[in-house]
C-alpha cells in the first residue's frame, strides 16, 4: 500500500459530519481547519456569532465550513445547538466539544460565579451536549458501519497543578477527564468512541502567556517550543479519524511534555 493510500484510509475524513463547539477561534479552529482540509463537513459553533460567521468563511476556503452560533453555557443553549444541528444533518460522525471558560481570583476572594460559569461550560456542557446528540452519533455508527467520535477537549490542567489560582478551571477539567471515560464506557456498545485531549501551551485567547511570550514560555517546556495549530489538527485528526477507531476512554496530553516536569517537580518536592 503506498503513503498517500494509507493517508486516505487512515485519516481522509470525507463523507463525514463534525460539530465542534467553540470552533471560531484558538484550539476549536486548528482542529477545523484540519477536519476540513481532510475532507468533512464541519460545523462550528460559537456564543459570538460574528466571530463564527467570519471563521466558516475563511475556513471554507479549504473546503466545507458551516456557522451554526450557540451557547453551551445553559441547559437551553444546548438544546438549541442539538436542535440547529439535527435540522440539519440526520447524523453526525464526530463531536468535539472545545468550547470552554476559565475564571482566575484569589482563593479567598473566588466567587460562586466564577465556579458556577466555568462549570456550566466546561463539564455540564459537555456532557448534556453530547447527550442530546447521542442518536445522531449512533445512527452515524450504524450507517457507516464504523465508530462516530466524541473528542473532549480538557488541559493539562486537568492532570496537574501550575501556578495560576483557577480553581474551579482545574477542577473542571479533571471532572471531563473522568467525564470522558465513564461516557466511553456507556457509549462503547454503540460504536461510539470517547476520547480526550489535554492540551498544554498553545497560542489561544485562554493561553496569552503562550500566545504573547512563546519565546520565554518555550524555556520551560521539554521540547522547547509552545504548540502550533498542526499539533492539534493531528492530534484530532487521529482520533476522529480511523486511525483512531480503536482507542476509546483515553486521554492524550499534547504539551510537548509540560506534565512531565510539573510530576518530576511534585515528586523532587
Amino acid at each position: 500500500m503506498t503513503a498517500h493510500r494509507i493517508t486516505d484510509h487512515l485519516f481522509s475524513l470525507e463523507g463525514r459530519t463534525a460539530l465542534i463547539t467553540g470552533g471560531s477561534r484558538g484550539i476549536g479552529r486548528m482542529i477545523a481547519q484540519g477536519f476540513v482540509e481532510m475532507g468533512a463537513k464541519v460545523y462550528i459553533s460559537s456564543r459570538k456569532a460574528e466571530a463564527c460567521f467570519k471563521t466558516a468563511e475563511e475556513l471554507s476556503a479549504f473546503g466545507t465550513c458551516i456557522a451554526l452560533p450557540g451557547d453551551v453555557s445553559s441547559m437551553a443553549g444546548v438544546a438549541a445547538l442539538a436542535d440547529a444541528y439535527k435540522a440539519r444533518e440526520p447524523t453526525l460522525d464526530i463531536l468535539v466539544n472545545n468550547a470552554g471558560a476559565a475564571w482566575r481570583a484569589e482563593f479567598d476572594a473566588f466567587p460562586e460565579k466564577g465556579w458556577d460559569k466555568v462549570m456550566d461550560v466546561n463539564v455540564k456542557g459537555v456532557f448534556f451536549l453530547t447527550q442530546s446528540l447521542a442518536n445522531p452519533l449512533r445512527g452515524a455508527a450504524k450507517a457507516a458501519g464504523r465508530p462516530a467520535k466524541v473528542i473532549n477537549v480538557a488541559s493539562v490542567d486537568g492532570l496537574t497543578v501550575n501556578g495560576d489560582e483557577t480553581y474551579s478551571y482545574g477542577a473542571s477539567k479533571a471532572a471531563v477527564i473522568m467525564l470522558t471515560r465513564r461516557m466511553a464506557l456507556k457509549l462503547a456498545k454503540d460504536q461510539v468512541m470517547v476520547s480526550a485531549i489535554c492540551p498544554g501551551a498553545f497560542p489561544s485567547e485562554m493561553n496569552l502567556a503562550a500566545r504573547d511570550h512563546a519565546d520565554a514560555l518555550a524555556g520551560v517546556i521539554p521540547s522547547g517550543r509552545v504548540g502550533v495549530a498542526d499539533d492539534m489538527a493531528g492530534t484530532a485528526l487521529y482520533l476522529a479519524s480511523r486511525a483512531g477507531d480503536y482507542v476509546t476512554g483515553t486521554t492524550v496530553a499534547v504539551d510537548g511534555g509540560v506534565t512531565l516536569v510539573t510530576v518530576s517537580a511534585s515528586m523532587d518536592d
